[in-house]
């Protein structure tokens, strides 16, 4: 599916919304978006945390296990 096919769908889903449920709606997507995008100082401060707190792995173990 396309990105524009994502948005379809999503206007479709609001659509078909009934009108006092739209606020709750309004909400869950927000929050969504607030869960998955993190401003970039924040993840670069969780990353500098990995590394001091050497919670990092070499890129070599990254790979294991992937059949590209």
């Amino acid at each position: 599916m396309k990105k524009s096919s994502y948005v379809q769908e999503i206007y479709r889903e609001v659509d078909v919304t009934p009108e006092e449920y739209l606020p709750a709606l309004l909400e869950i997507v927000r929050g969504f978006r607030h869960g998955i995008l993190k401003p970039a100082d924040e993840s670069f401060k969780q990353g500098m945390q990995d590394v001091v707190e050497e919670n990092t792995k070499p890129v070599s173990e990254l790979w294991k296990g992937i059949d590209a």
